[in-house]
């Protein structure tokens, strides 16, 4: 008998109440992280951990994430690197640096507007947008 993994299922529900943010900033992860723990008083955090790893013209390629899970909330940010060494994370987006997904409690509009109005204070930041799960082909790079 083989076991066979349900990756539909999987996507659908680790995409469940997430909310995904595309930001254009020619920065280094670190930095932008940097700055949006300064302007938000978040604490974003490399997490080796979830850091994703492809494997493309035989060659592996690391992309990082930064984590801020929200205190007294079940939120969690994401900021992953979309870019590494000219290969993308989500290929089909290559124009995005940073892909922001917020995950594990719903995101009132008034938190996202006052969000990415923040976002786009950050000089570096030159495009902040919404992204729908469902545009994203290779949605399987983001799950950890």
């Amino acid at each position: 008998m083989k076991l066979k993994i349900d990756l539909d299922e999987m996507e659908k529900e680790f995409f469940e109440d997430t909310l995904i943010l595309g930001v254009v900033a020619p920065v280094d992860d670190y930095k932008i992280c940097w700055q949006l723990n300064q302007l938000l008083s978040y604490d974003f955090r490399r997490n080796a951990d979830l850091e994703v790893q492809l494997r493309r013209k035989q060659r592996d390629y690391y992309f990082s994430i930064f984590e801020y899970p929200m205190p007294n909330s079940s939120l969690v940010h994401y900021v992953y690197c979309n870019q590494n060494d000219g290969e993308y994370l989500l290929p089909e987006m290559k124009h995005l640096d940073f892909i922001w997904l917020m995950k594990g409690d719903v995101v009132s509009s008034d938190y996202l507007e006052d969000l990415t109005k923040t976002l786009r204070s950050i000089p570096a930041v030159q495009l902040v947008v919404e992204v729908s799960p469902v545009k994203i082909k290779s949605k399987s790079n983001l799950i950890f």
